[in-house]
């Protein structure tokens, strides 16, 4: 019972050796390694030697399929390409095996030693995170020790022998366990090392290992498929894909795998070797033979999952895919996107008011009344998918942008309230009595919107790509706007004096009108303050009159 039990405690412990090191270069890499693969995706041998070049640095291709599978839901990516990109990143997952069947053991001690020190010393920092890989890799290697010695001492079990050996009569089963075993560890990386550390030492027979390496593939494709069976169909389109490419693999080889066991091994010199040059014999002919096959594939795969029709209502979170919150940068990313469509409903607000105004449409107010529930569920939205992602799993960078698109969506949310309630009052006090502006007031409420939706779209501009120069020209039309409704408030007065009938009618209004969107344009204005703090562009305090003339110095939001 101990054995069984330090054995169990190996394989533990190697499936989560395999989980720190993903992770951990994801956190260190995860926004170079998309860039990398969106770069690197232009034909088909390229895609393919990306996804190799990504998956064995990641050790996961399920991780490189749902990068790929977000840029294939942004449309950035064409589904062939992707398809390409995931039969490379099974071969990326084979050589890690092979590298991994080495006797590295002697490696575990520096890497948890050196890892340990570097993740103690500088926990938030990127050599704390590589110190976290090196304490992943660390484990791995002291796991595959712990797995082959916890085995040989329970396949001396006459029970756990008449088990094992009930296994090679039955090929079925055997794929079955390893396509369990690889869902089961979220890794088949680890499953393969697993398998060939047991037939290393007899536990179990080289036929049997060469069953569970092919169902541990067949186990990864389908891994894949049930952690984006949430999201859009445009995402789920790219593991059904490549799951479609293991099935054909799996039952074309599987027949043929009693060959390999009677002609290779010989040339092998031992057990372990043969299964992971099976693995990644089995990955590269799967590769090679089937890369001209991935337009086939996709029109299949399109026509068993079709795109749905566009749907009509805005309030539904386009980008958000859950599969993505196990990569936090990708995550980021979908938030970002998100961020961008709400902003995107929010400037049909801001555009529409005008309208309102000038047409008198009671239609459109209200329809634009209920874009801000669309505006507040979208908000909701994101901010419920933000917290889901670790800010632990986050480094510096991202967790900045994390902030920013709290503080961003925050804003964008502010902005649709006062919008609703501008139109209300419209509504109320100027529409439904029949008034209306002066020429001269009309004029200056054109001017300030006009200034609103440029605003508008420069901080999108700057919350998408966070210039310092787009934050300084966004902050100096803060100044420009205030100043211009003081001058129009000013001016406003004047015709009051003059007696004119249009502005004495609806004088409280306009000057509510103009005092609003001073008050939206603020917010918007506000995606500046981040970014100019980070270039150390802003002054401490307005207080202070030392203060260089030059630097600038967040304003309130009046």
């Amino acid at each position: 019972m101990q054995h069984l039990l330090n054995l169990l405690a190996a394989i533990a412990l190697l499936v989560w050796g395999t989980h720190t090191v993903r992770t951990g270069i994801l956190r260190v890499f995860g926004t170079n390694l998309r860039q990398v693969l969106a770069r690197s995706i232009r034909n088909r041998g390229t895609a393919m030697a990306s996804g190799i070049a990504v998956t064995a640095l990641v050790q996961s291709s399920t991780a490189t399929a749902l990068i790929v599978a977000s840029f294939v839901g942004q449309g950035l990516v064409k589904l062939p390409l992707a398809l390409a990109v995931m039969l490379g990143a099974d071969v990326g997952t084979s050589l890690m095996a092979v590298v991994f069947s080495f006797d590295l053991s002697w490696l575990s001690p520096l890497f948890i030693l050196v890892g340990v020190v570097l993740f103690i010393a500088r926990p938030a920092t990127d050599a704390g995170r590589i110190g976290r890989i090196l304490i992943g890799l660390g484990l791995m290697l002291l796991a595959l020790r712990l797995v082959s010695a916890s085995a040989a001492a329970v396949t001396q079990s006459s029970a756990v022998k008449a088990m094992l050996g009930s296994l090679g009569s039955d090929l079925l089963l055997e794929i079955t366990l390893g396509a369990v075993l690889a869902i089961v560890a979220y890794s088949s990386l680890a499953i393969v090392l697993l398998t060939a550390t047991l037939a290393a030492s007899g536990a179990v027979s080289l036929d049997v290992a060469l069953g569970l390496v092919l169902g541990a593939n067949l186990g990864s494709g389908l891994l894949a498929v049930l952690t984006t069976a949430r999201s859009a169909v445009e995402v789920r389109q790219v593991p059904l894909g490549n799951l479609v490419f293991k099935v054909i693999g799996v039952a074309t080889i599987a027949p043929l795998a009693g060959l390999w066991s009677h002609h290779a091994r010989p040339a092998l010199g031992d057990d372990a070797t043969a299964v992971v040059l099976f693995h990644l014999g089995f990955n590269a002919a799967v590769a090679v033979l089937l890369l001209g096959f991935t337009q086939v594939a996709a029109g299949w795969v399109q026509q068993c999952l079709p795109p749905p029709e566009p749907a009509p209502a805005a309030g539904r979170p386009h980008h958000l895919d859950p599969s993505a919150l196990a990569t936090p940068s990708l995550a980021i990313a979908c938030a970002t996107r998100e961020a961008l469509h709400q902003a995107d409903v929010v400037e049909t607000m801001v555009r529409g008011l005008l309208q309102v105004i000038q047409r008198n449409d009671l239609r459109l107010a209200q329809e634009l009344r209920q874009l801000d529930d669309t505006v507040d569920a979208l908000y909701s939205a994101i901010k419920y998918y933000l917290t889901k992602i670790s800010r632990e799993a986050l480094a510096e960078a991202e967790s900045r942008r994390w902030a920013d698109i709290i503080s961003f969506t925050i804003n964008m949310e502010q902005i649709g309230d006062i919008v609703e309630r501008v139109i209300t009052d419209i509504e109320d006090k100027k529409i439904r009595k029949g008034y209306s502006f002066s020429q001269a007031g009309m004029a200056e409420i054109c001017e300030l919107h006009a200034r609103l939706v440029g605003n508008l779209r420069l901080s999108m501009g700057v919350f998408l790509h966070g210039t310092e120069r787009d934050a300084r020209k966004l902050l100096e039309e803060k100044a420009r706007f205030r100043d211009l409704e003081r001058a129009y408030a000013g001016t406003h007065l004047a015709r009051l004096r003059n007696n004119t009938a249009q502005s004495i009618e609806t004088s409280s209004l306009h000057i509510d009108l103009i005092s609003e969107l001073k008050r939206i344009n603020s917010h918007i204005c506000s995606m500046a303050y981040p970014i100019l703090e980070s270039a150390g562009a802003l002054a401490p305090s307005r207080l202070q009159a030392a203060a260089s003339s030059t630097a600038l110095a967040p304003a309130d939001l009046g």
